[in-house]
């Protein structure tokens, strides 16, 4: 379990904007989905070293959807935020959503999972605080996080 006093998700949510350029995308006009697994990578990397209060480094991503395509041009909006903390790792859920902001409608393009573990100034893992969840989605994804992460310990013959 968490050491610390528990936190909110607010706390360390995190909402970033890209814009999908012509380096980012394939010659259909489809981004990537290297690319967008590192923006997701990027934002779920920043709400974990929010939460944690210093450095946190990727353990896994799991759980990539990609459900609507990504296209050149399209303004892609990433929201990160923590489902849950055990002693030293943290599990964040990343939406990725294209705005439709040139009159198309809005689309949830991809939804992933990532494990974070904070670490100390010799890489070692170090206690995390735990996640509060304040509404019912965030206790709903806080429970499901625990039947997640049996799977990967499961995956990874830790169980």
């Amino acid at each position: 379990m968490p050491t610390e006093e528990s936190r909110p998700p607010e706390c360390s949510r995190v909402e970033m904007t890209q814009l999908v350029l012509p380096g980012d995308a394939n010659t259909l006009g489809n981004a990537f989905g290297g690319k967008i697994l590192q923006w997701i990578d990027i934002a779920a990397g920043v709400a974990a070293r929010r939460h944690a209060g210093g450095v946190a480094v990727t353990a896994s991503i799991d759980s990539v959807q990609f459900k609507q395509p990504v296209l050149l041009g399209d303004i892609v909006v990433l929201r990160a935020t923590l489902t849950r903390a055990w002693r030293t790792s943290m599990e964040i859920y990343v939406s990725v959503d294209c705005d439709g902001i040139d009159g198309g409608e809005d689309r949830h393009a991809v939804s992933a999972f990532l494990t974070f573990v904070a670490i100390d100034e010799e890489g070692r893992p170090r206690p995390v605080p735990g996640v509060c969840p304040q509404t019912e989605e965030e206790r709903k994804a806080h429970g499901e996080a625990e039947q997640r992460r049996t799977q990967r310990l499961n995956l990874l013959g830790h169980a």
